[in-house]
């Protein structure tokens, strides 16, 4: 399959729809690394293909490292802001030299010509030797040196809990060119977009430390230590290490002397690694690849086929954070926490190593899907009884609506006013734009279409419409409104019981839409003999309803058209045996005021 996805990868998308196309990527690194400087050497032959039908006159590499200087963009931005991530703060500003993280490019040539290009904080701007023309390819020569940062954030050396490199986000990186143009944003705090592509990268490293990577290592008996937990005595002083990934757009490694790895494999899906030191509640990590399988076997399930024959859980980071195949964690946790930050992190191999939304515009396609299925996930091997697995980003979400700090989920996510902002928006509001879009077409739709979006659009850079007319297909319902509403705007819902009272003998209920953004409405009726009626509000430019999904015996109402705050609906029930009525009584619609969706008498 990986072989067929390659070669679909390298060709301009004609098999998926005429105006479909996407770059393609093909790195070769030798690196060398002294682990006494922290520094490395690195040649990187990068191979370009441009299936776009556009003619480059440029190209630009991110240099992540750059960011870990004093004064770099990073380093002011987390200085003003009122809320700065408590990883950062004011720590880049106070680095020394030998603290600092840095790329230095060397040599840079285009199929042998000598390239001219300068150095804008974190991106590399290259001014092309020729065009590359559409259709075209192009071979990119680089000679570099780095110096691995003191970890701060995501990457460097020497973490809080004593792993020796974390290596995310390290080389030069082509930056991403899709229909909207060139990605080359600075690297200010957060969010990575990049084209796919294969990646042959061999690591010479002092011979005492293990390597983990999100890829296949190509040379376990040479080196002395691949897929056994056992470590034999190497000689010399270096060995290098061969790793291979197909159909990435990121390759993240990280070494430390201490690693233990162990393996488990998941029954029709991948063989799971996992790399940690060995003092570092060793229990709570034996327990783990248990978990972790039964975890992709529900992600299998539910969320759509992982296609990659590995994952790999490595100890270092700050915290979690995904890679392709892959996860940086930190270690120092209860069995419940490590189970939780790994089910998050292997979540994002849906939807940000296959799927792979530009985060900076689309953060709450990433980090907001995730939240919702890892809650599920959790839910199902955690099993506590509460059918509201989703009660926490609904909580989030509220506690952001009422604090006065919300920003559209639209913002990108380096332009966020405050961290709170981005963090509520990315996750809980993102998280509830599932959920709620449950409450919108159905549960079942819901299912079905989250599986068919991960298996249309896989290694195809999705973006919101892609998404919206994925559920629409599946639910055969207008979606737009819903979108337009809850991504481009802070508008909120809130619907209420205004009266009831009786006409002609029979109860006449009045409703009122008492915020800004309608929606679709379930109403239940309880009855004093305990039995219950449920009427269902189509709202007009959904142009359709939902199937009923707690009985067949539900009343379809009128469209309620969003230019009418107010809506009167005839029960059909005698006054006198009504006991309560009740707007969702499931509560996935996220009415910031539920205190008047209730009436009882």
């Amino acid at each position: 399959m990986k072989n067929l996805l390659a070669g679909l990868l390298a060709l301009p998308f004609i098999a998926f729809g005429q105006n479909y196309w996407q770059q393609r990527v093909e790195y070769k690194m030798d690196i060398n690394f002294d682990v006494s400087t922290h520094n490395f050497s690195g040649n990187q032959e990068l191979k370009y293909f441009n299936n776009s039908p556009d003619t480059l006159l440029k190209v630009y590499y991110h240099l992540y490292f750059n960011a870990f200087q004093p004064n770099s963009m990073m380093d002011v931005r987390s200085r003003n802001l009122p809320d700065p991530d408590g990883r950062v703060r004011d720590r880049i500003y106070y680095l020394e030299d030998n603290e600092i993280g840095f790329h230095k490019i060397e040599s840079l040539t285009q199929d042998g010509k000598t390239l001219n290009f300068t150095i804008e904080n974190t991106v590399l701007e290259v001014q092309l030797a020729k065009p590359i023309l559409p259709g075209e390819s192009t071979t990119f020569m680089m000679e570099f040196n780095s110096q691995v940062p003191k970890q701060i954030r995501r990457s460097g050396r020497d973490g809080r809990e004593g792993i020796s490199y974390s290596m995310s986000q390290w080389f030069p990186k082509m930056a991403e060119y899709d229909k909207s143009g060139w990605h080359a944003h600075p690297y200010i705090a957060r969010e990575f977009f990049a084209p796919w592509g294969d990646y042959d990268v061999n690591i010479t490293i002092d011979k005492d430390y293990v390597i983990g990577a999100g890829a296949v290592l190509q040379n376990p008996d040479e080196i002395g230590y691949g897929y056994t937990s056992e470590k034999v005595k190497r000689k010399g002083k270096t060995l290098t290490w061969k790793f291979k990934a197909e159909n990435v757009h990121d390759f993240m490694w990280a070494a430390d002397p201490d690693y233990t790895h162990t393996t488990a494999q998941v029954p029709e899906g991948p063989l799971l690694h996992f790399f940690y030191q060995t003092d570092t509640l060793a229990e709570n990590w034996e327990e783990l690849p248990d978990m972790t399988v039964k975890a992709f076997q529900y992600l299998n399930a539910n969320f759509g086929k992982y296609p990659y024959d590995h994952f790999y859980v490595i100890q270092g980071g700050d915290g979690g954070m995904e890679y392709p195949m892959s996860t940086l964690i930190t270690g120092h946790r209860s069995i419940k926490s490590l189970v939780g930050v790994t089910v998050h992190e292997a979540l994002h191999s849906w939807y940000q190593g296959v799927l792979a939304t530009n985060e900076s515009y689309f953060a709450w396609m990433d980090e907001g899907f995730t939240s919702y299925a890892s809650s599920r996930t959790m839910a199902h091997l955690y099993p506590n009884g509460n059918p509201r697995t989703q009660e926490g980003n609904y909580n989030g979400y509220f506690a952001l609506a009422s604090s006065g700090y919300e920003e559209p989920m639209s913002t990108h996510s380096d332009q966020y006013e405050t961290n709170f902002a981005y963090g509520r928006a990315a996750y809980s509001k993102g998280a509830v734009s599932i959920a709620q879009l449950g409450y919108i077409i159905g549960e079942d739709a819901l299912s079905r279409g989250l599986k068919r979006y991960f298996n249309e659009w896989k290694f195809k850079h999705p973006d919101k419409n892609d998404f919206v007319r994925v559920m629409e297909k599946e639910s055969g319902l207008e979606l737009d409104w819903y979108y337009d509403a809850w991504v481009n705007s802070t508008k909120t819902i809130d619907y209420g019981v205004d009266s009831l009272y009786s006409s002609n003998g029979k109860a006449m209920l009045a409703l009122r839409r008492a915020s800004q953004i309608p929606m679709p409405i379930d109403l239940t009726v309880t009855l004093n003999d305990g039995s219950a009626k449920y009427y269902y509000i189509p709202l007009g430019m959904m142009r359709g309803e939902k199937p009923a999904e707690n009985s067949d015996d539900r009343v379809i109402a009128s469209d309620w058209y969003w230019t009418h705050p107010t809506y009167q609906l005839e029960l059909n029930i005698d006054m006198d045996q009504i006991q309560s009525i009740e707007i969702d009584p499931s509560m996935r619609m996220a009415d910031v005021n539920r205190s008047n969706n209730l009436l009882t008498q």
